[in-house]
């Protein structure tokens, strides 16, 4: 167990002994005195804080009450003591501070809806977060390092303590509402286990996970990992290309930016339902408009420039490109 989770503890221990004392101490002058519980209370009280106030009116102590007052002035100033430096270090420690931060934060949770929860908050897990911000797509982070916690906290960004392979941790990140969930953790057990745990609890939600070992892609497929990354792989490759094809690579990343204001690419899915199932993919773009399609993913194939008359299915994804008022105005019209 770690100082964190010491001090309330110790806090919960002392509140609750003091609240036993007291108790114990009022019963005790109501039987050997035979004062109502209200004159044994404020007896007790007195006593234990030592400002004095003398018996009840009417009232005088006999030597079992006096005996009885030296017991409860023993252990209730002890108590009372052993409360009031609990709660100080309960507050210098910056507890009381960290727990009005968890409740805001569960607030913040509570409202999301269609967010990503991003499980690891390290080197590649900043790097996401700081994509997701730019791209304006609400997240929560889940690190059980708190010190990645404090610096994602520092920046702004929603935050969940735990361990993301448990279920209660994801739950508490508000899965069961998340579009997504990217898992960035440094070991590829880990990342296979929240896999494991996000799929069970959310069977359609889309997975992307970081692998670091090259037979950890096979396993993280196998636990339900829609995609998986290899930030080594993918980094090499990014060196290669950029030796060999440095105005392809800058072309690409200037589409990919997010605050590119010239050329967007954007994902758009045909939903279930969807009124534009069995239209031409010509009527998407009146006027001849700007956007165009650059490719068509279909039952796991993917097509590039599909042909105008091509007719759209039921979970038909596009990649469409084209200025940022043209693919806003298509993702209306769909």
């Amino acid at each position: 167990m770690n100082e964190r989770s010491l001090l309330p503890r110790r806090l919960l221990i002392a509140v609750t002994l003091l609240i036993a004392v007291v108790t114990v101490g009022t019963i005790g002058y109501a039987l050997l005195e035979r004062w109502s519980l209200f004159d044994a209370l404020y007896m007790t009280i007195t006593t234990i804080t030592t400002v004095g106030g003398g018996e009840p009116p009417g009232a005088v102590l006999d030597v079992a009450g006096k005996v009885w007052t030296i017991v409860v002035v023993a252990f209730g100033f002890g108590a009372l003591t052993y409360t009031v430096l609990a709660g100080f270090g309960f507050i210098i420690e910056g507890h009381l501070g960290a727990e009005f931060l968890q409740r805001r934060m569960r607030t913040r949770v509570a409202r999301m809806r269609d967010h990503f929860i991003l499980c690891g908050f390290g080197r590649v897990g900043r790097e996401i977060a700081r994509d997701f911000t730019t791209e304006k797509i609400a997240f929560v982070v889940i690190d059980i390092n708190p010190d990645s916690l404090d610096r994602a906290a520092v920046e702004g960004f929603t935050v969940v303590s735990g361990n993301a392979a448990d279920v209660a941790t994801l739950q508490a990140a508000g899965i069961e509402r998340a579009r997504g969930l990217v898992t960035a953790v440094d070991h590829d057990a880990d990342n296979i286990y929240v896999t494991l745990s996000a799929r069970v609890l959310k069977p359609d939600l889309f997975i992307v996970a970081r692998a670091n070992a090259e037979d950890a892609e096979r396993k993280l497929r196998l636990a339900g990992a829609n995609r998986v990354i290899s930030p080594y792989r993918i980094g090499g490759r990014r060196m290669a290309s950029l030796a060999t094809r440095p105005t392809a690579v800058e072309f690409v990343d200037t589409v990919l930016s997010a605050d590119n204001g010239q050329l967007l690419l954007e994902d758009i899915a045909i939903k279930p339902g969807s009124a534009w199932i069995g239209r031409a993919l010509v009527e998407l773009f009146p006027g001849g408009d700007e956007a165009f399609v650059l490719a068509l993913k279909r039952e796991g194939a993917m097509r590039f420039r599909p042909t105008p008359e091509t007719l759209l299915a039921a979970g038909d994804e596009l990649v469409a490109a084209g200025p940022p008022e043209a693919i806003r105005a298509l993702e209306e019209r769909l």
